[in-house]
């Protein structure tokens, strides 16, 4: 079997319906051939072996018979024209040639009778004398027990030497005057059954190879004609996949595979118009958001200068009044935070965004985010740790962006990991480096893990916003990371915390194959954790 160019075979085998189906009819075509071809053989041979025993055996009862008459009429006494009579007998029998066909005949003096008188033949013969014929014993034993025709398969030499099969028949005679009793036996080759047998063979074996060439040919117009619909249906799916919404099967006829196309058709031209209306309440989405935050960003300032005014001379102000200048800076803040986040979005959306890559040490970004966080770690009662090589662990990154990943990703496992320590583990390999991010909170319940990364997306939405989380951040993460051809993975389980990596490549523009830390933490408890991979998603409600 000829493989794909670049495909191994056993994928051809699984990726071809038309093989599979040509395959399969061929060899169940051959087995019910072979077994058919097989049955009918042995019935030809059985028809022929019973009528060539049947022949053989009324010929031999008959040619008995007339011996016994020749030796009952004759009046021969002396031994020597006893023995020429008996001669003329087996030479008689021999040449008549009946239905049975050519044969031998022997006649042989049975053991059980007295010795023969001197000069009276003891065993004649109308075999060759350079192939004489022999008799089973077994059978003589049976003919002088019974004194009746018996019969039995032997092997007889044929006229080129060689042992072919054969039948013997033998009966008791009883020669004129004192000679006694005699076994007849008729030897009848079976060379020409056996010819027969090796014609029908041969016919039936090239008639079953030309049958089974006739089935797999049928067998592969047939599939060639209802697999030919389909693979196109295949093919033209894979463009639709791939953006060519304008791709359509060719219709031809009006049978089922004509409204097979005929309804795929109409299912394209559907999802393409979907597809459209989609893209264009995307498209105006996104413009929404950017022409939004665009527009909010000079009211925004206005406020926030009338604000800062406020919140500066709020010592002047009663407590109330106070209060109020102060709660209103904080929702500033969150403000701008949010728009920012926003604008970044819009960015990604738009395709603008773009890498600025330099030689960076993770190790030294990875340790400016943890200094950056001290003071939410000291209020939150956790430790964070740097696990880190003592060699430089380099790759060519936007250094704002894997800032903002990481931080990111310390910030939320300090407000998630309700006080426990966090670690940040920081290695490389030949192709990569990765920054994981542990901590032992309340980690990922079942089926989270592919949502945490959705816009805005909360495990529990009638949570309050305690921490000032915009719903952005890992969303923002996940487009930074795959900005950089990355990939921001998460592991959690319930109650043994979350673990979250980035893994980037250590030269742009190069792809990712494996990454130097593992994705589950090697001290979790196994068994009912709940890992992503590709694409990080996160753990509940962090945001």
């Amino acid at each position: 079997m000829r493989g794909l160019p670049g495909v191994p075979r056993p994928a051809v085998w699984r990726r071809s319906l038309r093989l599979r189906v040509v395959t399969s009819t061929t060899v169940l075509s051959l087995v019910v051939i072979a077994v058919l071809g097989q049955f009918l053989v042995q019935r030809i041979a059985d028809g022929l072996i019973d009528a060539k025993v049947a022949a053989g055996l009324a010929e031999a009862a008959a040619g008995a018979g007339d011996a016994q008459e020749s030796f009952s009429a004759s009046g021969a006494g002396e031994p020597q024209l006893v023995t020429e009579l008996a001669a003329q007998v087996v030479q008689r029998l021999a040449t008549s040639g009946g239905p049975a066909g050519l044969n031998d005949v022997l006649l042989v003096r049975s053991p059980s009778a007295a010795d023969a008188p001197p000069g009276v033949a003891v065993d004649l013969s109308s075999c060759p004398a350079d192939a004489p014929c022999e008799v089973p014993e077994r059978l003589r034993e049976r003919v002088r027990a019974t004194s009746a025709q018996q019969w039995t398969y032997v092997t007889t030499p044929a006229e080129d030497g060689r042992p072919v099969p054969g039948l013997a028949v033998g009966s008791p005679v009883v020669l004129p005057g004192t000679a006694g009793p005699y076994e007849l036996y008729y030897l009848f080759p079976l060379d020409q059954e056996q010819e027969t047998l090796g014609l029908v063979r041969r016919t039936m074996l090239a008639g079953g190879l030309a049958l089974v060439v006739l089935v797999a040919l049928l067998a592969w117009l047939v599939t060639r004609q209802v697999v030919s619909p389909v693979q196109a249906a295949a093919r033209i799916a894979e463009r639709l996949a791939a953006g060519r919404l304008e791709e359509r099967m060719h219709m031809r006829g009006e049978d089922d595979l004509a409204r097979l196309a005929a309804s795929f058709n109409r299912m394209a031209t559907n999802l393409q118009g979907q597809i459209r209306k989609l893209e264009e309440l995307s498209r105006v989405q996104r413009r929404f958001v950017s022409d939004v935050s665009h527009e909010l960003r000079t009211p925004l300032t206005t406020v926030r200068m009338a604000a800062d005014v406020l919140h500066d001379a709020r010592e002047d102000f009663d407590p109330v009044t106070r209060r109020s200048a102060e709660l209103l800076q904080t929702q500033l803040d969150r403000f701008e935070s949010l728009l920012a986040d926003l604008l970044e979005i819009s960015r990604f959306d738009a395709g603008a965004a773009s890498l600025e890559p330099e030689e960076v040490d993770l190790r030294d970004v990875a340790q400016h985010v943890i200094d950056a966080s001290e003071a939410l770690a000291e209020a939150k009662g956790s430790d964070v740790v740097l696990v880190a090589p003592p060699w430089p662990c380099t790759a060519e990154v936007d250094r704002r962006r894997v800032d903002r990943v990481l931080r990111n990703l310390v910030v939320n496992a300090i407000e998630h990991g309700e006080g426990g320590p966090v670690e940040v583990h920081v290695a490389q390999d030949r192709d990569a480096v990765a920054v994981a991010v542990r901590d032992h909170g309340c980690g990922l319940r079942p089926g989270e893990a592919a949502l945490v990364f959705n816009r805005f997306w909360r495990a529990d939405p009638a949570r309050a916003r305690t921490t000032g989380g915009t719903g952005l951040g890992l969303s923002i993460a996940l487009e930074d990371a795959q900005l950089h051809g990355g990939w921001l993975q998460a592991w959690g389980e319930p109650g043994d915390g979350a673990q979250f990596r980035l893994t980037l490549p250590r030269r742009a523009g190069q792809e990712l194959a494996a990454s130097p830390l593992p994705l589950e933490p090697p001290d979790a408890r196994r068994g009912r954790g709940s890992g992503v991979g590709g694409p990080y998603r996160r753990t509940a409600g962090r945001a």
